[in-house]
Parts: structure tokens; sequence; C-alpha cells
């Protein structure tokens, strides 16, 4: 059991890290010319953000920080201490 804790652990540890350099690679909701301009929903990148890498970017924190809440919840519960 101790080595599946330490499998899960280390898978733990590079999600966090993927996390936090995905996080830190997104846009500011207010970078570029977007944010200083109100009502351009209509634009071709407004239409076509979930296509873009800014899409993908946001496409994959869900998906580690749901990862990183599952696993978090799986390391602390009380059945590793057995």
């Amino acid at each position: 059991m101790a080595t599946v804790k330490t499998i899960v652990t280390i898978i733990y540890v590079i999600i966090c890290i993927a996390l936090v350099v995905i996080v830190l690679m997104q846009e500011g909701k207010n970078a570029g010319l977007s944010g200083t301009i109100d009502g351009i929903a209509d634009t071709y990148w407004g239409k076509n953000k979930g296509r873009s890498i800014e899409g993908t970017l946001v496409k994959i924190t869900r998906i580690l920080a749901f990862l990183f809440i599952v696993l978090s919840v799986v390391l602390s519960m009380q059945f590793w201490t057995k």
C-alpha cells in the first residue's frame, strides 16, 4: 500500500507543478486590446477564443484542477495509514 501512496503522491506533485505553470502561461482577463475596448464579443477573437491557445490553456487548467481536487481527497483518506 505504501508503494501506491508514493506513486499517487508523485503524480500529485507533477499535477501541482503543471497547474502552476499552466496558470502562469495564461493571459490576464484585461490583457491586450480586448481589455480596453468594451463590446468586442462579435470580433473574430471573441467568437473563436475556445479554439485558440488561450482556450486550450483554460481547458487544461480545468482538467488539472479537477485532478488536483480528486487526488487531494484520495491522499487525505485514512486508509493509507493501515
